[in-house]
């Protein structure tokens, strides 16, 4: 194989990478938010739900979770499993797991910013929500950048954790081509390849958090 269709391979299951990165972000954080809502509501039943919920994405491994995303239908309620349900199953099980990690950081912020910012708010005749996303979140947003992006960078990684279930993204396609190939080249690229990756990723969010820096 020369190294140009190597290239041209994994290029194509970086694609597939950068898919899931992508999705699992775009529901996770907002899914993230509403598990916060639920972890700080002063409902006990939703707030036990949520908790619980947090307790288990944090404390089971991804890998299980993608496992029983994908087979648990079958195994619990006897539905066949088909071919393209593979890439859903990856999503949503990389979504869910996510959504407790960013749940909590949200938590974090929001409790950590001053209770007189909420009053002033009160005296100025904002109502809740727009007290929290017009004067809380703006500034919440700033504080746990550091953290979300130790969560992002992490989820880039963890993308090749979709092998478990057989799913064709770089990592699958790097480790087949080298035991075809009987060579190390591919995993080398496919490290070159996630190293970049991530590179942009953290210089991205770095850009992100300085624009915020009038929060501060």
């Amino acid at each position: 194989m020369s190294l140009q269709v190597m290239m041209g391979q994994l290029a194509e299951g970086m694609f597939i990478t950068v898919q899931i990165f992508v999705l699992t972000l775009l529901f996770s954080l907002p899914l993230g938010l509403l598990v916060c809502f639920g972890r700080m509501s002063k409902n006990i039943l939703l707030r036990g739900i949520a908790k619980i919920y947090i307790s288990v994405m944090r404390g089971t491994p991804l890998m299980l979770q993608l496992l029983v995303v994908y087979f648990g239908p079958y195994y619990i309620f006897k539905i066949g499993i088909t071919s393209s349900y593979r890439a859903y199953a990856v999503i949503i099980a990389f979504a869910i797991n996510y959504a407790a990690y960013f749940a909590e950081i949200y938590r974090g912020g929001i409790e950590s910013m001053p209770k007189g910012q909420y009053e002033a708010a009160k005296v100025l005749g904002y109502t809740k929500g727009q007290t929290f996303f017009k004067i809380i979140f703006p500034q919440v947003i700033k504080r746990i950048l550091p953290s979300v992006t130790n969560e992002v960078i992490t989820l880039v990684k963890d993308t090749s954790l979709a092998f478990s279930i057989a799913y064709v993204e770089m990592f699958t396609t790097a480790k087949a081509i080298a035991a075809s190939q009987k060579s190390m080249v591919p995993l080398i690229a496919a490290g070159i390849f996630y190293y970049v990756f991530n590179f942009v990723v953290a210089a991205v969010m770095e850009l992100w958090e300085k624009k915020l820096g009038y929060y501060s």
